[in-house]
């Protein structure tokens, strides 16, 4: 059974495509082979800078000859008094069968045709050949390009052609500008240290082939080597090294033969905050840091390592430019750090005027001034002391002032590190400072959360009024489009609440600052409604996805369209996710099969009375004089006894008080509908059967205390 082989050979391709493609490959590949009913033993993908590669082992000759069923026109069409019509002896002919070999049977729609058609293997080989255009052509990508006077797009020019079936060439043909590119078997070595050309004898040698003209094609091979020699090298000069796995991704993905090489720089420059050397070495110039240590705190030593695709002989050489390079950046940092510690934070402030924001919502001045007036509502939501409030309002009136200094405008990945670092050196207190780092946090979904309140409640402030701000202009998502990161905006209050266990009324905050909206805007409408029904879907997707809630859990929680229940969750969302677990909790435990039946069928039934879901005592209600059976009597007792229980398990978030005692009461209700002195629920008498279902909807409402039982399915 042959092997094939095809590469794609270009120019150096860009590192984020050479992880894509293959990607890209990964899923069409094997569906092209399974749409052709073909199996293959093997399927392995290679990539470098300059190549993109596959190897297909193990691939028969040709298709198997298959059978197919063809269903053909209905039977009335195709037949008329008995005789062949045209439509018969059209589809007889299109298949290539005789009018002996229909087939007559009934469907739901009517008798049809239908035929049984042996369809012949076509010849792997031609199967290939078609397919390749489509896998080279079907891939996708930013900053693709026409490359000479040609229609084909691709991010790089295509030098050559690999394909072989078997010890065969594969022939193709491919339109590269005004240039014809033939296959044959000949790839190409590394740059420097290869040969010019290299001959692929068949698809089992080649990555070995390649390696010995210094191409390491496997990807994963290449990663190895790349660490172990970072690590190595580090080890050579004291050091350890830290290996980012991102940038060793992307760096893998620009060598073809890997050479770690260290560089110097000066130690002075050792002055300057970790954070900003690290982003001027990962961020800019794709070095690995090198630490004195493999501890978390392990001081940056003067050294940092490259990855290179050079000629080892020239290391030397390759660290000294290197280091031309990166001294050259951290020295413009010095300048612009040592200039900003000059200036006190609170001074660049009348700069974020400069600043737009948005452009309907004026300035990141603007903009902080809100965040400061959220903060105090949280503070006093939270009735914080005095020095803590005082902490919150500064670190919000300083959150977005390093915007506006040297070092970010320059690296604007460092926004809210450098802040913090300004805010010490101009002698804020300690937990303003860390707010105006952690304020940012998380930035995305798998960032650190921040830790000190003072980041907590600032970044909670900055989320909201951009959220309250967007939905105003009427800029809601939709869709996949969020140009806004509105989504990510939300789930971080939602998760920062959540991880703070912050006992705010989210509901009554979007009320405020909504309200506030429309005064400074009157010709806008209040976003609230929307940012309501915003918000609970995000509380729906964590729950389902942070937390590995059921479905129908989350849905007993935030109700079905009922807005009591979503008042309720944005009103507490603490207690709505301690509801959402501690339901997962007793699902799992079984306790909630103990009280389903009971309060699932009350909660139906309570459906055709009118009391309000309020109520949580029988008192006033229930008239214990127009009982007629024991079992009312029963039911009536234990509702009486398990209101305390009920607000107590409001009151202090205990949802197992709740549940033992419906637990207990479980009995008692089944015999109000089934036991030997059960009772007929809508009874003729209007009075009675008020009565009745006052009962049922007493435990209808207390069951609601923890989650709406009727969104609830049965295990």
């Amino acid at each position: 059974m042959p092997d094939f082989l095809l590469e794609v050979g270009t120019e150096e391709l860009p590192a984020d495509f050479v992880e894509s493609a293959i990607a890209q490959w990964q899923q069409s590949i094997p569906a092209t082979l399974e749409e052709n009913f073909l199996a293959a033993d093997g399927v392995e993908f290679y990539a470098t800078p300059r190549r993109l590669a596959v190897v297909i082992t193990g691939l028969p000759e040709q298709q198997a000859d298959r059978t197919e069923e063809i269903k053909g026109p209905p039977t009335k069409a195709a037949f008329k008094d008995g005789q062949l019509t045209k439509a018969g002896v059209g589809f007889a002919k299109k298949q290539g069968v005789s009018p002996d070999d229909f087939e007559l049977r009934p469907t739901p729609k009517g008798d049809f045709i239908f035929v049984q058609k042996t369809i012949a293997g076509q010849a792997t080989a031609e199967i290939l050949k078609a397919a390749i255009p489509a896998w080279i052509d079907g891939l996708e990508g930013r900053r693709f390009m026409r490359w000479g006077d040609g229609e084909q797009r691709f991010p790089r020019p295509i030098r050559w052609l690999v394909a072989l079936w078997g010890e065969a060439v594969l022939p193709l043909t491919w339109r590269n500008g005004s240039e014809t590119l033939t296959s044959g078997r000949s790839s190409r070595g590394h740059r420097t240290l290869g040969a010019a050309t290299v001959e692929i004898p068949q698809p089992a040698a080649y990555a070995a082939t390649l390696k010995d003209a210094s191409v390491w094609v496997d990807r994963c091979d290449r990663a190895r080597e790349s660490q172990a020699q970072i690590q190595a090298a580090a080890q050579r000069v004291g050091g350890h090294a830290e290996v980012i796995p991102e940038l060793l991704e992307e760096v893998v993905n620009l060598v073809e033969y890997p050479n770690a090489v260290v560089g110097t720089f000066e130690a002075e420059f050792l002055s300057l905050p970790p954070e900003v050397i690290k982003m001027v070495m990962v961020a800019h110039q794709r070095y690995f840091p090198v630490l004195a240590s493999d501890a978390p705190d392990a001081p940056l030593l003067d050294k940092f390592i490259t990855l290179s695709n050079g000629d080892p002989a020239k290391a030397e050489v390759i660290a000294a430019g290197n280091a031309r390079v990166i001294r050259a950046r951290l020295a413009d940092g010095k300048f612009f750090y040592d200039a900003d510690c000059k200036t006190p934070l609170e001074t660049l402030l009348p700069q974020l005027e400069t600043v737009t924001f948005q452009a309907d919502l004026g300035s990141v001045r603007a903009k902080v001034d809100r965040i400061g007036a959220i903060a105090q509502a949280l503070c006093q939501q939270l009735q914080l002391p005095k020095p803590e409030q005082v902490w919150v309002e500064r670190a919000a009136l300083l959150c977005k002032a390093d915007l506006v200094s040297q070092m970010v405008y320059e690296f604007p990945e460092l926004q809210g590190i450098m802040g913090e670092k300004y805010a010490r050196v101009g002698g804020e207190p300690e937990a303003v400072a860390v707010a105006i780092r952690e304020h940012y946090l998380p930035r995305g979904a798998e960032d650190d959360l921040p830790q000190a309140l003072t980041g907590q409640l600032v970044g909670i402030g900055d989320r909201l009024d951009t959220l309250v701000s967007i939905f105003g202009l009427g800029l809601i998502p939709t869709g996949s489009s969020d140009p806004f990161a509105l989504r990510r905006a939300a789930n971080a209050v939602v998760t920062v609440i959540w991880a703070g266990n912050l006992s705010l009324d989210l509901q009554a905050l979007l009320a405020q600052f909504s309200e506030q909206f429309i005064q400074t805007y009157p010709e806008r409408e209040s976003p609230l409604a929307a940012l309501q029904e915003f918000f609970v879907q995000r509380v729906r997707t964590l729950l389902q996805d942070d937390l590995k809630i059921d479905y129908d859990l989350i849905n007993a929680v935030l109700g079905d369209g009922d807005p009591e229940y979503q008042t309720r969750v944005l009103t507490d969302l603490l207690d709505g996710r301690d509801r959402a677990q501690f339901l997962q909790a007793i699902r799992n435990d079984g306790q909630l099969d103990a009280i389903y039946e009971t309060v699932n069928r009350s909660t139906r039934l309570a459906a055709k009375g009118s009391l309000e879901t309020q109520t949580l005592t029988p008192q006033d209600l229930v008239d214990p004089g127009k009982f007629e059976q024991a079992s009312e009597q029963a039911f009536y007792a234990a509702l009486l006894e398990l209101v305390p229980q009920v607000e107590q398990a409001r009151a202090n978030r205990d949802y197992q008080q709740l549940v033992t005692g419906l637990t207990a009461i479980a009995p008692l209700v089944s015999r109000f509908f089934d036991g030997e002195d059960s009772v007929l629920v809508m009874a003729e008498d209007t009075a009675v059967r008020t009565n009745r279902l006052n009962l049922l909807g007493v435990l209808r409402n207390q069951a609601r205390v923890l989650a709406d039982f009727g969104a609830i399915v049965k295990a």
